[in-house]
């Protein structure tokens, strides 16, 4: 499918998809979710994947950080993501629905599960925002159709975060660009430029107030 017959098809799938879903946190709720998402995210990157996140992908990372964040943070969640005694945001008030959020994943044709791909967090579980960086928010994802591979990165607020897809001994697959670094890729396929049709755009998890 090409790009732009991609993103119409995208638009139609999450306007079925938001219809779908029941569950949704509120503006407060989504800001607080948003912090903790990242923050998750951010300590991927800085002490590298942690053995409780299964699947290690540009999609596995969207759906560790996303379930982590909408977990109870309690002492022993503490001690197992190694932030004890580090800086946190508040924590959500929540109910039991609301946390089930991201085990509980669209995936097309009413079923539902803990796993989805890049395309179907993105078909049926994102809304579109836009082709426009400076729309993004911390949190949100950025979406590049490759043709026969999809890829997703984080807009972290003030720099870029994503998993490669794959690791070895020495390399976890982690990284963070900052924008300029990415707006000047020397593969211009991965720049989140309008002209480029590989970049998809900007999406935001559905259950987000906007």
């Amino acid at each position: 499918m090409k790009p732009r017959a991609l993103l119409l098809a995208l638009g139609l799938w999450a306007a079925q998809a938001a219809q779908a879903s029941t569950a949704t946190l509120d503006p407060e709720q989504s800001q607080v979710f948003r912090a903790w998402f990242v923050r998750i995210a951010e300590e991927q990157l800085r002490q590298g994947p942690t053995p409780r996140w299964h699947q290690q992908d540009c999609a596995g990372l969207v759906r560790f950080a996303a379930n982590e964040a909408l977990k109870p943070h309690d002492a022993k969640w503490l001690r197992a993501n190694g932030l004890d005694n580090r800086y946190l945001p508040p924590e959500p008030a929540l109910s039991d629905e609301q946390r089930a959020l991201a085990q509980r994943w669209q995936q097309g044709g009413g079923q539902v599960g803990p796993y989805v791909n890049a395309i179907k967090l993105i078909q049926f579980n994102s809304t579109f925002v836009g082709r426009d960086l400076n729309q993004a928010r911390p949190g949100d994802l950025i979406f590049f159709d490759q043709g026969d591979d999809q890829h997703l990165m984080i807009w972290m607020g003030r720099y870029i975060a994503y998993h490669t897809g794959s690791s070895t001994p020495t390399d976890n697959g982690m990284r963070s660009v900052s924008l300029q670094q990415l707006m000047t890729w020397k593969d211009t396929r991965w720049i989140p430029d309008p002209a480029n049709p590989n970049f998809v755009g900007v999406y935001r998890l559905s259950f987000l107030a906007r």
